[in-house]
């Protein structure tokens, strides 16, 4: 039977180690249950910054004054277009 969790090893300072576990028990947590939540904390954050940055440069190169609520109609748009090219053929 194949496990549904893999186990990692990390070192921490003393001090640190202490203040990880104070705050899990002190939030009834266990200490997985928080290192979890850290990490999908700190990639949610990495991903929000390759956002910004990919919003960034759109900026820098100019996104011919589209807003994020043009962008369902643009999509339907090229959609329909692409049926219409698929059609003639």
């Amino acid at each position: 039977m194949q496990r549904t969790t893999r186990q990692f090893t990390i070192s921490l300072p003393p001090d640190l180690a202490e203040q990880v576990t104070a705050i899990a028990k002190a939030e009834s947590r266990t200490i997985s249950e928080l290192f979890r939540e850290a990490f999908r904390t700190y990639r949610a954050g990495r991903i929000r910054a390759v956002l910004d940055a990919s919003q960034q440069a759109g900026r820098q190169k100019g996104h011919m004054g589209y807003t994020p609520d043009d962008v369902a109609g643009l999509i339907h748009q090229t959609r329909k277009e692409d049926a219409r090219k698929l059609r003639r053929r």
